[in-house]
């Protein structure tokens, strides 16, 4: 009989973690098409400008509004998430990711209806960004709250998988249209068809409402809360307050933990494009960079599984500290690497960049889970990703087309080291979580 409980929690586990893995891959293939579009596409179809680099800096501006709704939907989610559910708030998150997405894809241009043409990708790019502020910490508490103590590191990867994997999609979809069709059907029409594909995340919403049961930890709470006499009022009317009333200081250091990989994740994903496309001593082609990106991105995710399973051995800080070391010194090596023009430097310069980004984002699933308590734990842990995600990602392509148009592609690389070295400072005041009972 204790066998076949145990086989049946272990194939449970697997199908939430693959569940979680699908859902959060779709999302964030979602949330990088933008990215994508805004370093190829939408300088020309959404904000036309004379000169090519003014172009560029305001398509990465409406990139960071994104970044800009991030806490809101962390916040807003987090609520939702401690008080009716992981699972519910979840889906709600995902489906509106799906049903936004869709829509710029059927977007006009600025050349069909004029400046309300960017103003709505804004509005839907917000958008995107509360749902992405919402997702991460459903999928996240889903799979770790349900995993085994001694796995929790190891199971979190699945849904932090997600986001090199939605790099990948989002860079396949766009490698497999453009190669399709000429370069002008590509900017006329083409883009298009990787956005309105992302409606299949409507159906994964779907398949995790129906077949998916809430975590083990927040059943617990619901009905412990449910039997008490006189239920904590503070968690019962806003966990986000109480989550900023009890762990102000832990949300602030988990936000600086992210710096590193926020600053360094979107250098390495889209910044790097423009630079290879746009440099005049490299001049490089947009299926060249972006496949250099995609095939980075790949091996980051079986090398993110091995990082946070040995997280699980080792702890989450020793991992998550040499990534960020290690993170710091590549980026000195990542431009001379790229400016060879020789497409094995330029894939093994992004690779080794995002290799050390995943002994950081691998384990964080975990680290994050464990050091909020469970009625807060979707606030705290969200709060504390959505910032780091705003101060670190929300300008770093921007930041990083200034460096390079003002004082030389050097200085981007010390942005990288700068960020690293302030993860650092955060993690040194951060205690050890392995073992966390939740």
């Amino acid at each position: 009989m204790s066998d076949t409980t145990g086989q049946d929690q272990q194939r449970n586990m697997r199908r939430v973690a693959l569940t979680s893995l699908a859902g959060t891959s779709i999302e964030w293939y979602d949330f990088f098409l933008y990215a994508t579009a805004a370093a190829v596409i939408f300088p020309i179809a959404f904000f036309p400008q004379e000169d090519p680099t003014t172009a560029l800096l305001i398509s990465f501006s409406s990139l960071a509004v994104g970044f800009l709704a991030r806490p809101l939907g962390g916040i807003v989610f987090g609520h939702f998430g401690d008080r009716i559910g992981r699972k519910r708030t979840l889906v709600v998150a995902l489906m509106m990711m799906g049903i936004t997405t869709t829509l710029i894809g059927f977007l006009p241009t600025y050349a069909s209806i004029g400046v309300a043409a960017p103003i709505l990708l804004v509005l839907l790019r917000f958008v995107q960004g509360l749902a992405i502020g919402g997702q991460w910490g459903g999928a996240m508490l889903l799979v770790t709250e349900s995993a085994p103590a001694d796995q929790r590191g190891w199971y979190g990867a699945y849904a932090q998988a997600g986001a090199p994997l939605g790099v990948v999609l989002a860079n396949l979809a766009f490698i497999g249209v453009s190669s399709s069709m000429s370069d002008q059907a590509f900017m006329d029409w083409g883009w298009r068809l990787p956005f309105i594909a992302s409606i299949v995340l409507i159906g994964i919403s779907m398949y995790i409402q129906l077949k998916i049961e809430d975590t083990e930890a927040f059943r617990s709470l619901s009905d412990a809360q449910s039997v008490a006499e006189k239920p904590t009022e503070t968690v019962k009317r806003s966990p986000v307050l109480e989550a900023i009333r009890k762990y102000p200081k832990r949300i602030m250091l988990a936000a600086g933990a992210f710096l590193s990989v926020q600053v360094t994740f979107y250098i390495l994903i889209a910044f790097v494009i423009s630079y290879g496309m746009q440099s005049p001593n490299l001049m490089l082609s947009k299926d060249l960079m972006l496949t250099a990106v995609l095939i980075a991105a790949a091996i980051m995710v079986p090398t993110q599984f091995y990082f946070s399973g040995l997280s699980d051995r080792l702890g989450r800080k020793n991992v998550y500290r040499w990534g960020a070391i290690l993170t710091g010194i590549w980026g000195f090596a990542l431009f001379p690497l790229i400016d060879t023009g020789d497409p094995l430097f330029i894939c093994f310069a992004i690779t080794m960049g995002l290799l050390f980004l995943g002994m950081q984002y691998g384990p964080q699933a975990a680290y994050f889970t464990e050091l909020f308590s469970t009625e807060v734990r979707y606030s705290g842990a969200s709060l504390g990703y959505q910032l780091g995600a705003i101060i670190g990602g929300a300008l770093a392509p921007t930041i990083a087309v200034l460096l390079w148009d003002s004082f030389g592609i050097f200085y981007v690389s010390v942005y990288i080291a700068i960020a690293a070295l302030l993860t650092l400072l955060s993690l040194s005041q951060l205690e050890e979580t392995k073992g966390t009972s939740l």
